[in-house]
């Protein structure tokens, strides 16, 4: 969701979706453990190669998620909901 969809949210709708964040975040932080384990594995292995680089590029995209948590939490803050 981007920052105009998300200060258009009722509180309810904007509690709802920061429980669903942080359900997300939890996967996403086992995902990202697993590419890391993946790439690892890789380079013991066999070297650092082209397939070594696509576990950490979708790590990136899981990492690269938290600019909208922070948007969310921001605005839970300011509608004093935490």
């Amino acid at each position: 969701m981007k920052q105009k969809e998300l200060s258009e949210l009722t509180d309810q709708e904007l509690l709802q979706e920061a429980k669903k964040m942080k359900s997300n975040s939890i996967t996403n932080a086992v995902l990202i453990g697993v590419m890391i384990g993946i790439v690892i594995y890789s380079i013991v292995k066999n070297s650092l190669g082209f397939f070594t680089l696509i576990p950490l590029y979708f790590a990136f995209r899981f990492f690269n998620n938290s600019k909208e948590k922070a948007a969310l939490e921001k605005l839970l803050k300011e509608r004093n909901l935490n």
